[in-house]
Parts: structure tokens; sequence; C-alpha cells
């Protein structure tokens, strides 16, 4: 019997705890960036939406749910581990009420970042506005459900929590703002310094179990190697974002453990990804892909969003192939492949 072979066992045993009733988490709640959003950016005014094919065409009924990716992301892939539904429904989706969100709950917004000047690049929800939907939700909570049964859900919850790439890509490097008043270490800390205060409001109001998703390798994303290509420097990965992505990384490792120590009853775990992710990018025959250098949607090379739409013929057939989906989010089945590792690695602690 293979490794793979192995590790699927071992996962299917996981599972099959967690839904035999050993579970502990009552609901996922989400919050973050469009790694993990479920489709709030649908309800907002923004040029950042995915609620339009080919985006979803691999997810239950083909729906393009506004989830970035051609199918379910890493929310929905734990969510069901724990015994829980198959998915995360969004919080602004009119389709859903209280009773869906009592036990999972997506507070998410594609293109937000830690720092409010990421969230106004794209006009899209602050990770503020993300708290105060909680604070919201809290309430219709405890109006469904009564104050000690809302309240326990609140307290054992697993809150998964994923963002940071957007700061870097879509604001740092981008705009001269942030460049001309912090330098890439100085913009580390500060990020690092609202993501610590944010994590200390979800503990204020009832947060307990956490999960902190840092930066994948950002050099790596389609659309940063083709930024080295139309340079001339070849269809390689930026080393230098990768190196920001590692750096970053371990500060949030750093306050996560600060963080476990200073709050009482906290459990929080940073949960890294970045060593599976780049693996499957540097060997993706080992995970069963055939493209890691460029997307499925579109040419692969820079398309998201609008410019992934159902009128260019040259997405690819098969996204299993592809490590990502378009130019900036990885394919349902990488998203699968990261949240098991994650999962086995990390969120066990909850089970």
């Amino acid at each position: 019997m293979g490794s793979m072979q192995l590790q699927c066992l071992a996962l299917s045993a996981l599972i099959f705890l967690v839904t035999a009733g050993a579970s502990k988490v009552p609901a996922v709640i989400v919050f973050g960036d469009s790694s993990v959003d479920a489709g709030n950016n649908n309800q907002i005014l923004t040029l950042l939406k995915s609620n339009f094919p080919p985006y979803g065409r691999d997810f239950v009924g083909g729906e393009a749910t506004g989830r970035f990716s051609n199918g379910r992301i890493p929310p929905d892939f734990i969510s069901e581990a724990f015994g829980l539904k198959p998915f995360v429904p969004a919080y602004l989706d009119p389709n859903y009420n209280i009773s869906d969100f009592a036990i999972g709950v997506c507070f998410a917004s594609a293109g937000t970042g830690y720092d409010t000047a990421t969230s106004d690049v794209l006009s899209v929800i602050p990770m503020w506005r993300e708290l105060e939907y909680f604070k919201q939700y809290q309430d219709r909570l405890k109006g469904y459900l009564g104050g000690n049964k809302s309240k326990k859900i609140v307290n054992e919850a697993l809150y998964l929590i994923s963002l940071g790439t957007n700061d870097f890509l879509e604001n740092y490097y981008t705009l001269p703002k942030r460049r001309l008043e912090y330098n890439v270490d100085k913009y580390e800390d500060f990020l690092v310094g609202i993501a610590e205060n944010f994590l200390r409001q979800v503990y204020g109001l009832g947060g307990r179990k956490m999960s902190v998703t840092g930066l994948p390798p950002m050099g790596c994303l389609p659309l940063e190697r083709t930024t080295n290509l139309l340079k001339g420097l070849g269809d390689t990965c930026i080393e230098s974002y990768n190196n920001v992505s590692r750096s970053f990384n371990a500060k949030l490792g750093d306050l996560v453990k600060m963080l476990n120590q200073e709050l009482p009853g906290a459990k929080i775990v940073s949960a890294n990804s970045y060593s599976i992710f780049y693996h499957i990018i540097k060997r993706p025959s080992l995970y069963g892909f055939e493209y890691s250098n460029v997307a499925c949607c579109s040419t692969g090379l820079y398309e998201m969003g609008y410019l992934c739409n159902q009128f260019n013929p040259c997405t690819c057939a098969d996204a299993n192939k592809y490590v990502f989906w378009d130019s900036f989010h990885p394919s349902e089945k990488t998203n699968q492949i990261i949240a098991d590792y994650i999962l086995k690695r990390y969120l066990h602690v909850f089970m």
C-alpha cells in the first residue's frame, strides 16, 4: 500500500470519528478574503466577483456561488470533516437564514486584508465590518436559540481566519502609499499588529478555538509568474515574494504562541499551509496534477474575476489537472488537498 493510500485511510478514519459524534465543534465561523469567501461579494458594489460561469462549474449543481474556484473552498471541506454541512454559507446570501448559519457562517470578502487600505482598493468588506457582522450574527443567534445555546455555539465554534495576500499583492507592491510609509519588514509587523488586535477582539466576543492561516507562496501564483515572464525573467516564481510569505508566517506563528499564553482558555493554531502548497506547485505530478505554472481558466496567465468568463474558449476541460483555477486561486482539488493537510496537521486538536 502506497503512502498516499495510507494518508487517505487515515483521513477517512479521522472523518469517521468526527461524524460518529466525537466532534466538539458545533459550527465553523469564517473570516478573511477570497481564499475563504463563500459569496459575500455578490451582495456588495465591487468589481471583484465570481458569481458567473465558469466559476462553480464543479460545485453542486454547477452553481457559481461567488467562491473563487471551480468548486468548493477549504472551509467547505473542513466543515464536512467536522460532521457539519459540506459547505459554509455566506452571511450576506439571502438564500440562507439564521438556522443555516447556526452551524456555519462565512463573513469573508474577496479582496480584503488586515490593512483597511487594502479593502478600499476594490471597495470590499474590511475586517472591522466582518467583525460587526459577527456581532449582528450573535444577536440573531441569541434570538433564534436563546442565550445559553447561542453562547455555547459561539464559545465552542471553530474560527477559520485566512487573509494577508491582498495586503501585499493588491496593496503594498501595487500602490505607493504603504511602501512610502514602511519597508516590507515593518509592513509585516504592521499587519501582525492588526492581526493581534483582530484575534483579541474575536476572543473578547467569545471565540476560543481559532485557526489562523498565513500566506501562500505568493510569488508562485500564475499572475506573478506572468509578471516575471513579461520582464524577460522566464516562467519562474518571484522568490522575493515567497520570502515575504515565509517571514510573515513565522511572525504570525510567534503571535499565536504569545496569545495562547496570555488569553485564558484560548486554543489558537497557526495553520501554516505554505510548505504543502509550495510542494504541490513544485512537484505537481506527485499529487495528480499536470500544470502548476498556469491556471485552468482562460489563458491561465493573468485572468481572474470578470476576465475569467464563460466566453473565453481557452478554459481547460478538466480543472483537476491544474493546481490553479484562475491566475490567483487554487482549483477545488488543490483546496481539498490543502484542507486535508490542515485538518491532519493542525485542526485535529479540536476534534
